[in-house]
């Protein structure tokens, strides 16, 4: 079988991977001249680490990136600090995979190695798609520079501003969330010891929250701060913002918070929008993965571990009804669907939770963070997630 995959990010990767891995002929089509990936850090939960594990990308995997042994919840101005739950060992014992904090350009790299070791021909840069055609035997696609490429399946992994979900389906119609997302690397080496712990930090307030975790070996921290704000309506990761803009979204809170803001060299800010779940992704010889058919706001940490998840699974179905790949792309959608519609609701919910007001102050606080932290609803909220595994999940 010869499968087309628009789209060279995590999710097409992934995807690419995984059906080399099945024996099938893959052509990632990628409109970047060189394969790199932009961004920052990202949280893989051991679903998503199961998934690469898998793929036999474990060597790779823990190599780059980072094992938080517990996340917190800390109150913004006062910076006191509640356990959620605990990581490192707890993870493996409990759901028998790490959890991991990774550079998205470290697992990227990661996953485009695992790619070449097989077929360094499945990636093919500077292909912009423009245009397919399927029929019942098979899809064209055709790129900006006038190459054409035969298939018998073909995958949008092309985002969430996706292209392929256009052709197939109409241009999407996002709402905007009214949150406004700051982004940032920093030099660990220039944060104090309190800032370089290997912790999962959520800092909750009324109105924002803020997001820290070690990447790259321990040598970076990767900051996230998300505020209410009407006036920024770019979703872009590569827009730059400033630190004088940041820090005054930031006014008031704990000094720690200030320090990392100060720290980062350049903050990028992007507008989160919000889309519902599709009722159907696939038609006929075409499907789509990840973001183009169920983004999601980051507040389960969990957009790039339904992408991988996707991978996995659509690899599965296609070899499990290899006799009727239009078959196989229905039953590949109706495996997600549920799961990653849930994903997307789930992490709206986590805006209100984050950003209550009865967080404003110390004695509210403690009452809220103790009700809505305590062990039995962050199981809710996490075990059906952590447990999932896309080796044995029913297609």
């Amino acid at each position: 079988m010869r499968i087309i995959i628009v789209g060279g990010g995590i999710g097409g990767l992934t995807a690419a991977l995984a059906l080399l891995n099945q024996g099938y002929r893959v052509r990632v089509l990628e409109q970047a001249a060189e394969l790199k990936e932009v961004g920052a850090g990202i949280q893989l939960g051991p679903n998503a680490v199961h998934a690469l594990f898998a793929l036999g990308l474990e060597q790779d995997l823990m190599r780059l990136s980072c094992e938080p042994s517990q996340k917190v919840v800390r109150l913004w101005n006062t910076g006191q600090t509640w356990p959620i739950f605990n990581l490192g060992d707890v993870s493996r014992e409990l759901y028998g995979y790490p959890y991991l904090t990774v550079h998205r350009a470290d697992l990227h790299a990661a996953i485009a190695e695992g790619i070449r070791r097989i077929d360094p021909a499945a990636l093919v840069l500077g292909a912009k798609f423009t245009h397919y055609e399927q029929n019942t035997d098979g899809v064209l696609v055709e790129t900006a520079d006038g190459r054409s490429f035969e298939g018998d399946i073909l995958v949008g992994a092309d985002g969430m501003h996706s292209q392929m979900r256009s052709l197939l389906f109409g241009a999407d119609s996002p709402r905007f969330s009214g949150l406004l997302a700051w982004r940032g690397v920093i030099d660990a080496s220039r944060l104090p010891a309190q800032l370089r712990e290997p912790h999962g930090v959520n800092w909750v307030g009324p109105g924002a929250h803020v997001v820290h975790y070690p990447l790259h070996g321990y040598r970076q921290i990767n900051f996230v701060g998300v505020v209410e704000r009407s006036d920024w309506l770019v979703e872009s990761w590569t827009e730059r913002g400033s630190t004088e803009d940041l820090l005054n979204d930031f006014k008031g809170w704990h000094e720690d918070i200030q320090t990392l803001a100060k720290a980062i060299d350049t903050p990028y800010k992007w507008a989160l929008m919000v889309r519902d779940p599709m009722s159907r992704w696939s038609a006929g010889r075409a499907t789509l993965l990840g973001d183009a058919c169920h983004a999601t706001l980051p507040f389960l940490a969990q957009g790039a571990g339904m992408a991988i998840e996707d991978g996995l699974i659509l690899a599965r179905a296609l070899k499990r009804y290899e006799s009727n790949p239009v078959e196989a792309l229905m039953r590949y959608e109706e495996a997600r669907k549920e799961r990653t519609a849930r994903v997307v609701t789930g992490s709206n919910d986590n805006t209100r939770r984050f950003h209550n007001p009865a967080l404003a102050y110390a004695d509210g606080a403690q009452a809220y963070v103790n009700r809505e932290w305590q062990e039995e609803r962050v199981k809710e909220r996490y075990e059906w997630l952590f447990t999932y595994d896309a080796e044995t999940a029913d297609i």
